[in-house]
C-alpha cells in the first residue's frame, strides 16, 4: 500500500515538481496551498506523513503543526524552509517535527529522509503492537503509570497523552531507571541519529518530561553535565 503524503506548499512551481517526483517514487501525495487548507485536508484524511512548509500566508508551517499534534501526536512531520537559522530549527523540533530541510535541498534528499522516517515509524508502530518479551506493558513511577504502547502517562485520574518523542524518551530512561544513559545512546535510539540539532530538541523534551513528572517530587531526571541524564526515584 502506498504511503500517503500532505504536502503543503504555497510555491505551486516547486510544490509541483515535488508532488511528481515523489509520485514517481510510489507515494500517493495531496498538495495544499497554504496552512489553512492543510488543515482542512487533515481533518478529513489520513496521512502517512505531512512535509509543511514554514513561510505560508495565511497560517504558517509552525502554528499548523501546532494545530495538528493537538489532534495527533504521532504523524511524522518534515518542516521545509528557506531559512538556517538554528533558532528556527530548534522551534520546528518544539512543534513536534520529526526532520527539517533547508533550501535549496535535492528532490532526492527529500525522498531519503521520508523513507527513513517511515521506515521508523512503521518500525515503532510494529513494536507496540508486538507483545513485549518480558510482558511489561507499563512502569510504576511513584505515582505515575507509564503506559509507552497508548502513549500515556497517568496519575490518579488524570491521563497525559505524550508525543512519540516524549513516549520514546520516558521509555528508554524508564528501561535503564537509576542507570546513566549518554546523550549519544537516546539520540540514536530515539531520534535515530546524533547531531547538534537533534540534541537540543532532545533538551527539549527532557525539559517537557520534567515539567510532567514534578507532580511526584521523588521523581528527577538528573543531567550529568556534558554526559547525559539518569532517571531516578527517592527511596528506590
Amino acid at each position: 500500500m502506498k504511503a500517503k503524503i500532505l504536502l503543503v506548499k504555497d510555491d505551486d512551481n516547486l510544490g509541483n515538481v515535488l508532488q511528481d517526483y515523489l509520485e514517481i517514487q510510489n507515494y500517493e501525495v495531496l498538495k495544499a496551498r497554504d496552512g489553512v487548507e492543510g488543515l482542512d485536508a487533515f481533518k478529513v484524511q489520513k496521512f502517512d506523513l505531512l512535509i509543511l512548509d514554514v513561510m505560508m500566508p495565511r497560517m504558517d508551517g509552525f502554528t499548523l503543526a501546532k494545530h495538528i499534534r493537538a489532534h495527533d501526536a504521532q504523524v511524522p512531520i518534515i518542516f521545509l524552509t528557506a531559512r538556517g537559522l538554528s533558532e528556527d530549527r530548534i522551534e520546528g523540533f518544539k512543534t513536534g517535527a520529526d526532520d527539517y530541510l533547508t533550501k535549496p535541498f535535492s528532490s532526492e534528499e527529500l525522498e531519503l529522509r521520508i523513507s527513513a522516517i517511515l521506515r521508523r515509524s512503521q518500525t515503532s508502530v510494529k513494536k507496540s503492537n508486538e507483545k513485549p518479551a518480558s510482558n511489561k506493558k507499563s512502569f510504576q513511577l511513584g505515582n505515575f503509570e507509564f503506559d509507552p504502547v497508548n502513549h500515556e502517562l497517568r496519575i490518579e485520574e488524570e491521563r497525559i497523552k505524550l508525543t512519540p518523542k516524549e513516549t520514546g524518551l520516558l521509555l528508554i530512561l524508564c528501561q535503564n531507571k537509576n542507570q546513566l544513559l549518554t546523550r549519544q545512546t537516546v539520540l540514536r535510539a530515539v531520534w535515530g541519529k546524533d547531531n547538534y540539532f537533534f540534541g537540543r530538541s532532545m533538551d527539549v523534551f527532557i525539559t517537557k518530561l520534567r515539567k510532567l513528572l514534578k507532580k511526584d517530587p521523588r521523581i528527577s531526571i538528573v543531567n550529568i553535565h556534558g554526559i547525559g541524564f539518569r532517571l531516578q526515584l527517592k527511596d528506590e
